[in-house]
C-alpha cells in the first residue's frame, strides 16, 4: 500500500508540473527518481510487480482489429502521412528495431490526438482537464503536451482507462529520443516493449474510432 501510494504521488507530482500547476524547481529529478526506486523496491517485495507483469499481458492479448486510418476521418493529406507511419512502424517491429517503434507510436499517437483535439476544439477547450497558463486560461492546442493530450481525451471518453494508462508509458517512452536522457535513464527498450508501444497505439485509434460512431 505504501508502494502503490508513493508511486501514485509522484505520477501525480509529475503530471501538475505538466500542467504548470507545479514549480518544476521545487520537485528535483533526483527526489523524484528517489520516489519510484523506493516504490518499485516496495511493489516488487509485496509481488504487486508481478501483478502489473500480468496487467501488461492481459493487455498485449487483447485483440484489435487491424487499423484503419481512413476510419478516423481526417483529410486526406493527414491520412496520407499516418499510413506511412503506420508502414514504418510495421516494417520496424518486423527488423526488431525497437527504439524506433516507440518513437514512431509516440509521435503517430500525438498526431492522431491532436488531430482529434482540432476537429472538436470546443470540447477539448472547455474540458476541465485542459492545460492552463499561469493565468488560468486555456493554452493554444499546438502547444499542448502529449500527456494533455491523453488526458483530455480520456476526460471525454475518447479513450478508455486503459489505453489512458498504457499511453503515459508510451509517452515517457518517446522521451527518451534524448539520447542523454536514454543513456541517464538506463532505457533499452527491447520486441516486449515496442510490441506494448504498438498495441498501445491500434487500441487508442480502435476506442477513437469507436468513440465517434
Amino acid at each position: 500500500l505504501v508502494g502503490f501510494s508513493i508511486e501514485k504521488l509522484v505520477e501525480y507530482i509529475e503530471n501538475q508540473i505538466l500542467l504548470d500547476r507545479l514549480n518544476e524547481k521545487d520537485f528535483p529529478e533526483k527526489i523524484l527518481n528517489a520516489g519510484k526506486n523506493i516504490a518499485k523496491q516496495l511493489l516488487e517485495e509485496s509481488g504487486v510487480e508481478g501483478f502489473k507483469e500480468a496487467q501488461c499481458s492481459d493487455f498485449l492479448e487483447k485483440d484489435f482489429s487491424d487499423i484503419e486510418i481512413e476510419k478516423l476521418n481526417f483529410d486526406e493529406a493527414r491520412n496520407v502521412v499516418l499510413k506511412q507511419r503506420i508502414d514504418e512502424i510495421k516494417k520496424c517491429l518486423n527488423q526488431k528495431a525497437s527504439l524506433s517503434v516507440v518513437f514512431l507510436c509516440g509521435s503517430t499517437l500525438e498526431g492522431i490526438l491532436l488531430g482529434i483535439a482540432q476537429r472538436n476544439f470546443r470540447i477539448f477547450n472547455e474540458c476541465t482537464s485542459s492545460p492552463k497558463d499561469k493565468n488560468g486560461k486555456v493554452k493554444p492546442l499546438p502547444i499542448w503536451s502529449l500527456a494533455s493530450l491523453i488526458d483530455v481525451a480520456a476526460s471525454l471518453d475518447i479513450v478508455g482507462e486503459d489505453v489512458k494508462k498504457f499511453s503515459h508509458a508510451l509517452r515517457d517512452f518517446r522521451n527518451y529520443i534524448d539520447p542523454y536522457e536514454q543513456l541517464k535513464s538506463k532505457f533499452n527498450p527491447d520486441e516486449h516493449t515496442a510490441l506494448i508501444c504498438w498495441k498501445v497505439l491500434k487500441a487508442a485509434i480502435f476506442q477513437i474510432y469507436r468513440s465517434s460512431k
